[in-house]
């Protein structure tokens, strides 16, 4: 098989370096699923890996990319034939093994999901890890009774990024009135509105200058991407049996918070994980997207080619990223 382009990060003399080299098979990870890849996306992950010290990728060199979707070329699976389109999320994707910022990858066949009749391969990486994780939260949420009340005042933090744009369009889809958009980009406020928000809370008004235990109860529900002291406050202000699905730590890893929310009002704190989720489960989140959750006509999309990749990455760095960028091979 001829060469292929491929963004590797590298380590030398304790730096990291990303460069988009010319690669071959023996590049790869093992795996019985070869694919060609269509696109991939760009996930808030990604830009850690490509990070010094970003404590995602533990060997090097790596191709990054915890997305895509593509064409299988060659599988000695009996799972997946020749010329199948189909897409892999999770997993060591990017992470531990060579991943979806390439033309081609190699990937165990325990990793593949056919994809979906009604989605293209384009859909599924508008999706990706972002789109999988906030079908995830959602679904979590409705099994502690958000399905119950399409008026319960939902919050979605970090709202302008990829998890949080498609979680308040996915919403506004299945008919919920009441969707507040939490973020920090005054600039966002209006397409955070145009793509379903019904109210938008800029967090330097929203954050106290002291987080008390208990406070005024204001909220239903939450999806959660940020973690660190915006959980901490949102907690308290949690109405009676209420829930946040946390799916994110981009505020930080530390939660400092007190069991009274749980013990008195009887709320509750899902955690979210998309890596390793069972491929049943997996299956079924898959045809949600392909169905009442569908939004990959989403407002908020960049398209890039793997030479604009490094901007991208810088940019989900600086917190300036908004909404998906999906990669598109050659």
């Amino acid at each position: 098989m001829k060469q292929f382009s491929g963004f590797v990060i590298n380590e030398i003399n304790e730096k990291t370096t990303t460069a988009l080299e010319q690669l071959e098979l023996t590049a790869l990870s093992e795996g019985d699923v070869t694919i060609e890849i269509a696109y991939s996306s760009v996930n808030y992950k990604d830009s850690l890996a490509a990070k010094p010290n970003g404590g995602v990728i533990r060997q090097y060199p790596m191709i990054p990319g915890i997305d895509l979707s593509g064409t299988v070329l060659s599988s000695q699976s009996s799972h997946f034939a020749k010329g199948q389109k189909v897409l892999v999320t999770g997993y060591g994707l990017g992470v531990t093994h060579t991943g979806g910022f390439a033309e081609i990858a190699r990937v165990p066949h325990e990793w593949v999901v056919p994809l979906p009749e009604s989605l293209e391969l384009k859909d599924a990486m508008i999706f990706g890890t972002a789109g999988f994780t906030a079908a995830l939260s959602i679904q979590a949420l409705e099994n502690h009774s958000l399905s119950q009340n399409k008026d319960a005042a939902i919050l979605v933090t970090g709202a302008s990024g990829g998890v949080g744009s498609l979680t308040i369009a996915m919403l506004k889809q299945l008919g919920y009135t009441n969707i507040v958009a939490l973020s920090r980009k005054e600039s966002a406020i209006d397409t955070l509105k145009k793509i379903g928000a019904t109210h938008v809370i800029l967090l330097d008004e929203f954050m106290p200058e002291k987080i008390k235990p208990l406070a005024k109860q204001t909220i239903d529900f939450v999806i959660d991407t940020v973690g660190g002291d915006v959980t901490a406050a949102l907690l308290p202000q949690l109405r009676y049996g209420g829930s946040i699905a946390i799916c994110g730590n981009a505020a930080g890893i530390q939660l400092n918070t007190s069991v009274l929310p749980f013990i008195l009002r009887g709320t509750n704190l899902l955690g979210i994980d998309s890596v390793n989720v069972p491929m049943e489960q997996r299956l079924s989140i898959w045809q949600r997207l392909a169905t009442d959750l569908n939004v990959s006509d989403h407002e908020l999309v960049n398209e890039i080619s793997l030479s604009d990749l490094t901007q991208t990455l810088q940019q989900l760095q600086a917190g300036t990223h908004t909404g998906r960028t999906i990669i598109k091979m050659n």
